[in-house]
């Protein structure tokens, strides 16, 4: 299957994984190879290698192909179907062709509230895909992500796993049209620009891009609560010890009470259950419904 006939219709998350029977060049397998052998041996047992070695064939083939779990279950001494079982358990591994940039849009609680559906709504019906489909160029992959861990700046929108903050649906559309129409786009927070799904996915398999110091890391909303407790003096950089103060006061407070409080008798009732017969002597009742009944 050719890259045009993989990306003539909008593509989605069901699509089994590909048989992808054309074999890797010699090239590129001998830089799968050694790629893989500096990944295995940062681990004691190799099979715990399987998930950035996944991340590796996506960074190869932008997806994981039917070649690529071969591979990788002939590097890890693992059987094909323990690989696919793995490869098709984790969002994050793609069973058809991603887009060049995986366009994420918030629509958890509190970025769903302040515009993130609408977002959502907007962007897709521009793009003319749903929840994990890909546009017909292969150059966006439209994902609902439930949350992006940047709940301060909601509504919040990711691509290729990039912060951009406090977005609209106008700011949202201009973003999918820049990166469709190959412009460098800088994220809110982050490196310069936000690199391709291949390049990013070679980062996850443990090869830095020497980008992760570039940008701004955390912005202004998280760090007001540091803001906050400078203004009111507070020594942040004691926080630690006086937790471990104020819990070791609270241990010795709790012995204390256990030891000045007399023990709690024993609880002689018991529970009415098929194989649990009633107390052969209750408690008496303050009245006899019964009786009154009767009377009535």
């Amino acid at each position: 299957m050719t890259d045009i006939d993989a990306h003539s219709d909008p593509l989605h998350q069901l699509t089994p994984l590909q048989a992808s029977d054309e074999p890797y060049d010699e090239q590129t397998l001998a830089d799968l190879r050694e790629d893989a052998a500096e990944v295995i041996a940062r681990y004691p047992q190799k099979r715990s290698a399987l998930l950035p070695l996944l991340h590796l064939i996506q960074s190869v083939d932008g997806f994981v192909t039917g070649r690529g779990v071969r591979f990788c279950a002939e590097q890890l001494d693992l059987s094909e179907a323990e690989v696919s079982g793995v490869a098709t358990f984790y969002t994050q591994y793609k069973r058809h062709p991603n887009g060049d940039y995986t366009v994420g849009v918030c629509t958890n609680t509190l970025c769903a509230v302040m515009g993130g559906d609408l977002i959502w709504e907007t962007v897709s019906e521009h793009l003319g895909v749903e929840h994990d489909e890909t546009t017909p160029d292969g150059k966006i992959t439209l994902e609902r992500i439930e949350c992006n861990a940047a709940c301060d700046f909601a509504p919040v929108v990711m691509a290729n796993w990039e912060f951009f903050d406090n977005q609209t649906p106008e700011s949202t559309v201009r973003l999918v049209d820049d990166l469709r129409a190959g412009r460098d786009v800088r994220p809110t927070r982050g490196p310069g620009k936000v690199c391709t799904f291949k390049q990013v996915s070679r980062v996850l398999a443990g090869f830095p891009d020497g980008l992760a110091d570039e940008g701004v890391g955390a912005g202004a909303a998280s760090l007001e609560g540091l803001r906050l407790a400078k203004e009111a003096g507070v020594d942040t950089s004691s926080d630690a010890s006086a937790a471990e103060a104020s819990q070791g006061d609270t241990e010795r407070s709790v012995a204390a009470d256990d030891a000045a409080t007399p023990a709690t008798p024993p609880v002689t009732g018991s529970t009415d259950t098929p194989a649990n017969a009633p107390d052969a002597d209750p408690q008496p009742q303050s009245h006899t419904p019964a009786k009154e009944d009767e009377q009535s």
